[in-house]
């Protein structure tokens, strides 16, 4: 079964094509990858709500910050298990203010020895650009060249919306999961007036992970991988985690060329999680940036419906 599984996440990686990298980034991306894959909704079959920020690039002007929340849970129809759920999403990264509403659906089918989401977000993503906070400085191409006399280029605060579709497939079992998935299906026109345009680029996901108890102990090793691409430049994170007694955790990630991330969390008494990771630049970028930070707040919880019951009272004991 995992070579089917493997087989058809290989094909959709071959068919995929997209222009440039749109999607935020996030450094726990396994405590919350209906983020970025929708088939993944509802997989720890509790009711999950979820709050993520993230401060990219500390000390760098206009870095950008990212939050995201959303709401999800399992749903039983007749003998069928479906994730619905709701997101919601606000991105900020230089000039641009990236703001998305999806309603989240995942229909799950018993496959082996785990189970096959298929799933679909169904939203609209609005993106904003503040011309008028671009400052008035001369760039250097060939000539002197002043850019905000580009009319391409909008000089006072747009925004623009348009019909967004993510799609993905999650296979999971007990002990091991894969998924692939795809924001930006139908690359969404944006339109900043009459003559300016911006279309968000495709960009495929990947994301395997695994874990295993170390023999006579309470610690289990949850190794996990997430491979972001656009097919131009791609970006490869590599993570260790390590948690005992299914309470505490902590682990290292490798961001290929970018950064290695510490990170930490906590399985608090009532179904309340909470995560935080801080990103250390390996490149370049360690000479103007004291790093990135992140926290991730999960609260679960099971509903279960309880029947109604009727009572009479007999005319015989009044």
């Amino acid at each position: 079964m995992k070579k089917i599984v493997l087989s058809l996440i290989f094909t959709l990686f071959i068919f995929v094509s997209a222009f440039a990298q749109f999607d935020p980034q996030y450094s726990q991306y396994m405590l919350n990858p209906t983020a970025f894959n929708p088939a993944a909704a509802a997989e720890s079959g509790m009711i999950d709500i979820t709050g993520q920020h993230r401060i990219q690039w500390l000390n760098m002007p206009n870095g950008g910050q990212t939050t995201n929340f959303s709401i999800v849970g399992p749903i039983k129809m007749n003998k069928s298990l479906h994730g619905l759920g709701l997101s919601f999403l606000n991105d900020k990264a230089g000039q641009f203010v990236n703001q998305a509403v999806h309603l989240k659906y995942a229909y799950k089918i018993p496959l082996g020895e785990g189970k096959l989401s298929l799933g679909a977000d169904l939203g609209f993503v609005s993106l904003g650009f503040n011309g008028d906070s671009v400052l008035n400085h001369m760039v250097s191409i060939g000539d002197y060249y002043d850019f905000t006399s580009d009319p391409e280029i909008p000089t006072t605060s747009v925004v623009g919306n348009g019909f967004d579709v993510n799609l993905g497939a999650w296979y999971s079992t007990p002990d091991f999961y894969t998924g692939v998935s795809m924001t930006h299906v139908n690359q969404p026109v944006i339109e900043w007036g009459d003559r300016t345009e911006y279309r968000p680029a495709s960009t495929l996901f990947g994301t395997a992970g695994y874990k295993f108890s170390l023999p006579g102990t309470k610690y289990i090793v949850k190794p996990s991988t997430l491979i972001k691409t656009d097919f131009k430049t791609m970006q490869v994170d590599l993570t260790g985690k390590l948690e005992y007694d299914n309470k505490y955790w902590g682990g290292l990630s490798y961001r290929w060329e970018d950064a290695v991330v510490f990170f930490a969390g906590i399985n608090i008494t009532g179904g309340l999680s909470i995560g935080y990771s801080y990103d250390l630049p390996a490149s370049q970028l360690l000479n103007v940036s004291w790093g990135s930070h992140e926290i991730c707040m999960i609260y679960s919880f099971e509903y279960v419906p309880q029947k109604t019951t009727t009572k009479y009272k007999s005319i015989r004991i009044l």
